[in-house]
């Protein structure tokens, strides 16, 4: 390039981490397969090596192509000091509780959080001596009230998992960093591409790099951005001492993806809107909760905080039964039914989050009591009238009882 700094999200996806050092004469770092790094002699051997990316000591510490997409994901992510790797993304989400938290400690949670996030409050923080409590993310007022002065962080997650409300990032984390606690966000929705989680006051990001990073259903990984040096530090030490460390070969793989995300996201975004817009108008259609289509539950927070989305929205059946639910996603074809999503097919799943709500409920209030069961899809990148013309045989096998 000329010098110019890359601005646009397509050339920062372009040229993010393709330092010579990594890259050498060619366009993509190569795959540095190596468990033992080498010292020159037993005076380098005890003399050792800082404890940074970019020098080698062993294989855990990674190697250029480690090194390669950390140093990508931190200048994708406004605001970042640096970005460590996990081997998943509730690795990533695990590594960053474990690497803020100690024994005391209390830790607010959003109550549409991920419910592995959810999981690892009971089964994994409870046993080391963290407590977890939940909170309404869009009740600003009550908010503050959720502190005590043991709160050392809040996780966060807009839009919310399956139901998709969008919360005030801002005014949260606004809050937390006054009652002195620190805010993660689970920003694997939208990515630093849609959500720039710094700029938002958050401390700590995390992605699952699984879903619109990989982008080709091939590989799992997480990551964790931290905004200052001694977050990042901290989080580091922590991963190491638990041996985290991702192999070269994916770490190849996510770059690949990564050049190509900034597209794949506008298009499944594009379709995934247009696919929100006709299920509104739909007899059997309760509610649509996707947070980029206009007069949806959180849009115009959506619109203010965010500069981009994903093809990842929900849906709500009109008094259905998960009999009706599981007709509509069998009568679908081209959508896969399973688990994760960000990558370039479309998939399907059925959901009623009622047993993973412990400070809200669900339905919400207002609601339509019989309106709870409801179906996720995530757009990939295949013709929009195709899906449209699946999802209208998925009605229809649904009405056939």
């Amino acid at each position: 390039m000329s010098g110019r700094k890359a601005s646009g999200p397509g050339t920062q996806a372009v040229e993010a981490g393709r330092k010579k050092e990594w890259t050498g004469p060619v366009v993509n770092p190569p795959v540095w397969r190596a468990s033992t790094h080498l010292y020159e002699d037993t005076a380098a051997l005890a003399k050792g090596r800082p404890n940074v990316d970019g020098n080698f000591y062993y294989g855990r510490r990674g190697s250029p192509t480690q090194w390669a997409l950390c140093d990508a994901l931190t200048q994708l992510e406004p605001g970042a000091f640096g970005t460590l790797l996990y081997p998943s993304g509730v690795a990533a989400i695990a590594g960053a509780l474990m690497g803020i938290l100690d024994a005391g400690d209390v830790l607010l949670i959003t109550d549409n959080a991920y419910e592995p996030s959810r999981n690892m409050a009971e089964m994994l923080l409870k046993p080391f001596g963290i407590e977890t409590r939940y909170f309404d993310p869009r009740d600003l007022d009550a908010f503050p009230h959720a502190f005590c002065d043991r709160t050392r962080a809040v996780l966060l997650e807009s839009p919310g998992s399956l139901t998709m409300e969008i919360c005030d990032v801002p005014a949260l984390a606004a809050i937390a960093r006054k009652k002195g606690a620190l805010s993660l966000i689970d920003n694997t929705w939208a990515g630093p591409l849609g959500f720039p989680a710094f700029e938002r006051g958050c401390d700590i990001s995390i992605m699952a790099l699984t879903k619109h990073v990989g982008g080709h259903s091939d590989l799992m990984m997480g990551s964790v951005a931290a905004k200052d040096e001694e977050i990042y530090t901290r989080l580091r030490q922590r991963a190491q001492l638990l041996g985290q460390v991702v192999s070269p070969d994916d770490a190849a793989l996510a770059l690949r993806g990564l050049r190509t995300m900034p597209l794949r996201l506008a298009r499944s975004s594009e379709t995934a809107l247009a696919i929100a817009e006709w299920l509104r108008d739909r007899p059997e259609v309760a509610h649509v909760l996707c947070p980029m289509l206009p007069g949806s539950p959180g849009h115009d927070l959506w619109k203010r905080d965010f500069t981009g989305g994903c093809g990842l929205l929900s849906f709500v059946l009109k008094g259905r039964r998960p009999d009706a639910v599981s007709r509509l996603i069998d009568g679908l074809e081209m959508f896969g039914i399973g688990f994760s999503w960000g990558g370039f097919e479309s998939l399907a799943i059925p959901f009623e989050p009622s047993r993973a709500r412990s400070a809200t409920s669900w339905p919400p209030e207002g609601w339509d009591r019989d309106d709870r069961f409801g179906v996720r899809l995530a757009i990939g990148l295949e013709d929009r009238d195709d899906l449209l013309h699946d999802l209208e045989q998925g009605f229809a096998a649904m009405e056939r009882a």
